[in-house]
């Protein structure tokens, strides 16, 4: 018996939207184009698009959640389950929360870390999306590595990148100060003797990414500066380069078949927050393959559908750099896709506002988790009413 069907919806199946009906089962997509037969959960998707759950391969805006203004926190499992509401009702259904382990005391200290780690291990039941663990690894950060080594033998990071923020402009220390709770003068003094050991750096980089290669688990690198920087990074196995700070970098690593992110903010908003790269510029060049919410929910949906309305892309193509192609940079070979045998992470959208889709229901790993219009239920007789999540 099926567990929900989406009747009439205009579903995106391969490269085009098309007229038909999708059947849910368990987890997975059981048909496309079935019939209602026995559906436990019938929607009507008249008029709405359908399409596969975006896949979030960078974010962390569930930082402010525990850090809201700085110096002021909230418990890790309120604001993990906070953001998880967050990621589902913005269509978000596969969530990397990106954590920072820099050598910074404060929000992105080894304490923050490992307790971030083990709440999302402890919390993953009870969340909505698949969510996952995205470790930032700060690599002047050096007193880190052998923790590292034990997490990623032990199969606890699912991505790992290597970030470099060790070069804090004076303009920006106070800013940085205030985040780890020191005063400016100690900041500068932590900040020397972290820049002291740069020439460690290098060893202790290719060390990292040969146990991250033996564990099978995806690389990237952040802020590439030069083809340079990014061709050693490739030659280590790190596979993806995240936010290239300029078009001649986001052009070696296109040539050398690497996945290319870029902020999905930066698309909503017409430009980057820090003056470097347009994304919607490099997008239509054909340098981004990958958009990620990096600080806000809300982004990834409402790019793809602005670069449809901006002429920059077709909205078929615009969707694959917020699920396809984020799902296969990150191997996850189960999603990204309607097909049958594929998870089901759904989502139904009204886009008839070109710039403002509103997202109607999701359906994630085959549950009906969000809906904001009940009127769209044609029959709920043996639905949970815990599954259902009003908006």
């Amino acid at each position: 018996m099926t567990d929900i069907l989406l009747e009439g919806g205009r579903a995106l199946i391969g490269s085009e939207l098309v007229e038909t009906s999708l059947g849910v089962s368990g987890t997975d997509i059981a048909q496309v184009d079935a019939s209602r037969g026995r559906a436990r959960l019938a929607i009507d998707a008249r008029n709405l698009l359908v399409l596969p759950g975006i896949v979030d391969i960078h974010g962390d805006a569930f930082e402010r959640q525990m850090m809201p203004r700085p110096g002021v926190g909230f418990p890790i499992d309120v604001a993990l389950v906070d953001s998880d509401r967050q990621a589902i009702a913005n269509g978000i259904t596969t969530v990397f929360h990106a954590t920072t382990w820099s050598w910074e005391p404060g929000l992105r200290s080894a304490e923050n870390a490992r307790a971030l780690l083990t709440a999302i291990e402890a919390m993953r039941p009870q969340f909505v999306a698949d969510t996952r663990f995205h470790l930032r690894h700060e690599t002047h950060n050096l007193d880190a590595e052998a923790e590292i080594f034990g997490w990623l033998a032990e199969g606890r990071i699912d991505l790992f990148a290597f970030n470099d923020h060790s070069n804090v402009k004076p303009s920006k220390r106070a800013q940085s100060a205030e985040r780890a709770g020191l005063s400016t003068e100690a900041f500068n003094d932590l900040l020397d003797r972290v820049l002291a050991r740069r020439p460690e750096v290098p060893a202790a980089n290719a060390r990292l990414a040969a146990a991250a290669r033996a564990a099978n688990v995806r690389m990237l690198s952040h802020d590439d500066a030069s083809p340079a920087m990014r061709r050693d990074f490739r030659e280590q196995g790190v596979s993806i380069a995240e936010f290239p700070i300029n078009e001649e970098t986001a052009r070696s690593a296109a040539a050398g078949g690497d996945f290319i992110v870029f902020g999905a903010p930066n698309v909503v908003r017409g430009g980057s927050h820090t003056g470097w790269t347009r994304a919607s510029d490099m997008i239509a060049k054909g340098l981004c393959s990958v958009l990620a919410s990096d600080y806000y929910y809300p982004a990834p949906l409402l790019a793809a559908f602005r670069l449809a309305a901006d002429g920059v892309l077709p909205l078929t193509e615009a969707w694959k750099l917020v699920s396809a192609a984020p799902a296969q940079a990150t191997g996850l070979i189960d999603r990204g896709a309607l097909a049958e045998g594929r998870r089901a992470d759904i989502l139904l959208i009204d886009g008839s506002a070109p710039r403002r889709p509103r997202l109607v229901a999701v359906i994630a790993a085959g549950k009906l988790v969000h809906l904001t219009d009940a009127t769209r239920l044609l029959s709920a007789a043996a639905t949970p009413r815990e599954a259902v999540v009003a908006a």
